[in-house]
């Protein structure tokens, strides 16, 4: 729980640790003569009268003569075996101011009566008195008490300590003569993390027996350091991972914190901010203060607290200095915050009253039972006040009255049911039931030293020699329930963690209940700890959750890039690069898509890249074939023509035989352009080249076969020439068969080798996959282009040479022409196939084929048929023979 010391309580521990070393023998001196000790008992039932120390020496026949300085308990009891107790009934302690000339005068507290605190320490004296009346614990032994007021000071704790120590040569005066007394067995105690380890550091080689209820520092459960350390509160290790846990849940990544300076903020902060990097939470400030700092101080602290960006603030602080800073924030007024609180402060009811706090949650202590605790804190007499001074300041506090004569005096009729105070609320019991186990812990671990057996059965011996050691040990090995809460320690000294996830929340009436939304079970399975079971009303009464970031959510398809001098927790959202994605809300890193995929428009998925081809569903595809389908046409009607026509005499002038095969190759070459159209194939991609180049190859074979008989039928007009018998229409059809199959041939290597294979293109385009046909051998693909430029070449050479031969039935000039169309397609198609991307490469080569067979086609065939259809009277022999007219 809280610490209850400020910053000098290091300075201290480490003084007392220095003590310890000078108290290696039992301690005497002065000490040895803490007697009497305030105690007024009835030595028939040995019942405590709660009188204070300095009431008993007024009150009871006990006399004791007191040397030196010595701090007297506020309430004690005689028993075979006491427990020390220490709580801070007050929270403050009297500045002296030192001139060395005099002895200082002992260290008393001021302020009013922490009823908390009271509770606490009633509990501690139920707990014995219910022990003593339990016939199966500790049967036939009587436990007594020493309850000390701490101050909340580490110099009023460690004076305690030495007390505690002294105990072992205790000795009660009884009248003239003196008895012995039982020693302090085990401490109860302090409340706060400071106190406890500079207790800790002093009765500890004594091997003395410590059970904190409230000391959750994190330190405490170093066990080289605190041998005889135990508690009944747990560590703030687990509350600190739990709060991580809760802020993780809530996706808050931006905090503030604030702690007080001491060991339980220090170690505790510390504690959570470890847990909270290791979840992503990123901290904008973390401060802290002490309700002793000045003003100056804590006016800082709410100034940042002010003026900060993070809506949620953490505080591991306890109720006292959280009090002094709610104080100070309700001066002015500020944003909304939505506070964490430590389980030191988030139950308390005394903060309630600051509204600004509604929707305040946090872990506490569970909330328990004890049977019996409410009446016997309320059966407090006027009697028992009057001869005890801490009950009577008490008393005067709550009742606003005196009990000397002064203005309003106490006059006994006052009604303790009636307070409204903390101690005689126990609607949640959270710490009084740490105190209430830890008191029965040590009575358990008494009862293992010193009896045989359990229950009734039970047998003690109490003139046992028991040692404080025996106690210690038995105390690592306890564990039992008590109105069905488990106590147990682990190796640490520390209990199974359970803790209760508390909400501030505003009824119809304007107050604020703490109410039980969840639970964090630190037993439970990795990630099953932490419940929530009822809704949580937030700050100003939301019901949605608020946001506390430093950057908003980068949705998916971006990346958080960090802000330069940023926390990790600040920065900006950056779309994914091309080809990446990311699938995730806050994501660091985009991934690539797999390739054949890629990014949606959002970038938050990878979806198939469209596949592309020319396909006939196309514009540019039906386009090219319709003409395709029209060339082929032309050609078969122009076939059509000459056969009809086969006797003219512009039809036998050409050559028939060989027009007609060049009429069906210009028909193939229309129509293997279609096997460029649609989704490649093996049989397609292996088709569409070889198909290419043996039409073609056929085509220019028939145009040079023409050529070649142009030039020898004019050769052959010469006196006394022959030439024509040797190029007759046997050999015309051997040199087309001959130059078309050496095509055939170098397709056929081609195929065999290394043939066109259809494939994905993904590196053209990086968002559409293309489908193609891959040349497979380069080479054999250029070969096949340069065989027919070579023949369209030396047939575009042979038709220069003969275009100016006379007579009007000389081709050669349109063979000329068709050529020079021919050879222009071909050439700039070399550079326009290279460079055109993905399916425009096959627009591209087909065309080249339509654009070079609409060439041949027209400059050869349509002057013919033109002459046939429309100029008949030009389509004799006579008017073909005649002898051009310059």
């Amino acid at each position: 729980m809280h610490t209850l010391a400020g910053p000098a309580a290091s300075t201290l521990a480490n003084a007392s640790l220095s003590l310890q070393r000078t108290t290696s023998q039992r301690i005497g001196g002065s000490l040895n003569s803490v007697s009497a000790l305030g105690v007024s008992l009835d030595s028939r039932n040995q019942r405590s009268s709660f009188t204070g120390a300095w009431a008993g020496t007024e009150a009871s026949s006990v006399k004791c003569k007191l040397q030196g300085s010595i701090h007297l308990p506020a309430f004690s009891m005689d028993g075979d075996f006491i427990i020390g107790g220490a709580f801070s009934l007050h929270s403050y302690t009297q500045t002296v101011s030192h001139d060395y000339t005099i002895m200082p005068e002992p260290v008393r507290c001021k302020g009013s009566i922490n009823a908390d605190e009271l509770q606490l320490s009633h509990a501690m004296v139920f707990a014995i008195e219910e022990i003593n009346n339990n016939t199966e614990l500790l049967p036939g032994i009587r436990l007594g008490y020493q309850i000390y007021d701490s101050c909340a000071s580490v110099s009023m704790t460690v004076h305690l300590a030495f007390q505690f120590l002294n105990s072992l040569d205790l000795v009660f005066h009884t009248g003239k003569n003196c008895s012995q007394s039982g020693m302090v067995m085990a401490v109860v105690g302090e409340s706060g993390s400071t106190p406890s380890i500079s207790m800790s550091r002093i009765i500890s080689p004594f091997n003395i027996p410590q059970v904190s209820p409230s000391a959750t520092c994190t330190c405490l459960s170093n066990k080289q350091q605190y041998p005889s350390f135990f508690r009944t509160i747990p560590s703030d290790q687990f509350q600190a991972a739990a709060l991580a846990k809760l802020i993780k849940h809530f996706d808050w990544t931006w905090i503030g914190a604030v702690r007080s300076d001491s060991d339980y903020g220090n170690n505790g902060i510390a504690s959570f901010l470890e847990a909270a990097q290791r979840e992503g939470i990123c901290v904008e400030y973390s401060l802290s203060f002490y309700r002793t700092h000045p003003h100056s101080r804590i006016q800082k602290v709410a100034d940042v607290i002010r003026r900060s960006k993070a809506v949620v603030v953490v505080a591991f602080a306890s109720s006292g200095d959280m009090k002094i800073l709610f104080e100070e924030l309700s001066r002015e007024p500020f944003p909304p915050r939505q506070w964490i609180g430590s389980e030191s402060w988030v139950t308390n009811p005394g903060l309630r009253k600051y509204s600004f706090l509604a929707g305040t949650i946090g872990f506490g202590i569970q909330k328990s039972v004890i049977p019996g605790f409410r009446n016997f804190l309320l059966n407090l007499s006027f009697a028992q006040v009057a001869v005890s001074p801490l009950l009577t300041e008490f008393w005067e506090d709550s009742f606003n009255c005196t009990i000397k004569e002064r203005k309003k005096v106490c006059n006994g009729t006052e009604d303790i049911k009636t307070l409204q105070t903390p101690y005689t609320d126990t609607s949640q019991l959270r710490i009084s039931n740490m105190v209430y186990k830890a008191v029965y812990a040590i009575a358990h671990a008494i009862h293992n030293a010193l009896c045989q057996g359990r229950n009734v059965t039970a047998q003690c011996d109490k003139l046992t020699k028991l040692q404080s050691k025996q106690i210690l040990t038995e105390l690592k090995k306890v564990h039992f329930s008590r109105n069905g809460y488990d106590v147990s320690f682990d190796t640490n000294g520390d209990p199974v963690a359970i803790y209760e996830l508390v909400n501030w929340q505003k009824t119809m009436a304007g107050i604020t209940d703490i109410v039980n939304v969840g639970l964090y079970d630190a037993s439970l399975p990795e990630g099953q700890e932490f419940q929530i079971n009822k809704n949580i009303i937030w700050m100003e009464g939301s019901t949605k959750v608020p946001v506390s970031v430093c950057s908003g959510s980068c949705p998916p398809g971006t990346r958080k890039v960090l802000q330069k001098g940023k926390p990790i927790c600040c920065y900006d959202c950056t779309a994914c690069p091309e080809g990446e994605i990311s699938n995730t809300t806050d994501s660091t890193d985009c991934l690539p898509c797999h390739k054949e995929f890629w990014p949606n428009a959002k970038r938050d998925t990878c979806i198939p890249k469209p596949v592309e081809f020319l396909s006939f569903q196309d514009i540019l595809g039906i386009t090219l074939a319709t003409f395709s389908i029209l060339g082929a046409f032309l050609a078969i009607i122009t076939a059509a023509i000459f056969f009809y026509h086969r006797t003219s005499p512009i039809v036998r002038a050409n050559n028939s035989e060989l027009s007609f095969l060049l009429l069906i190759s210009l028909t193939l070459c229309f129509l293997c352009s279609l096997t460029f159209i649609g989704a490649p194939s093996e049989w397609s991609c292996m088709l569409r080249h070889t198909a290419f180049g043996i039409t073609f190859v056929l085509c220019i074979s028939c145009v040079l076969g023409k050529t070649i008989v142009v030039l020898i039928a004019f050769k052959a007009t010469l006196p006394g020439s022959n030439v024509m018998k040797w190029f007759g229409p046997l050999q015309q059809r051997m040199t087309v068969m001959s130059f078309t199959f050496i095509q055939v041939l170098i397709c056929t290597i081609w195929l065999v080798v290394s043939p066109p294979v259809p494939i994905k293109n993904l590196t053209t385009y990086k968002e559409i996959i293309i489908l193609e046909c891959a040349l497979g051998s380069a080479v054999g693909f250029w070969v096949v282009l340069g065989y027919i430029g070579l023949l369209a070449s030396f047939c575009f050479v042979l038709a220069v040479l003969a275009r100016k031969l006379p007579d009007n039935f000389n081709e050669a000039k349109l063979i000329t022409f068709s050529m020079l169309i021919f050879c222009a397609v071909w050439i700039t198609f070399i550079p326009a196939y290279v460079s055109s991307p993905g399916k425009f490469t096959v627009v591209v080569e087909i065309f080249a084929i339509l654009a070079s067979s609409f060439g041949l086609m027209l400059c050869i065939f349509a002057p013919k048929c033109f002459i046939i259809l429309f100029k008949p009277e030009k389509n004799t022999k006579k008017c073909l023979m005649n002898k051009n007219q310059s």
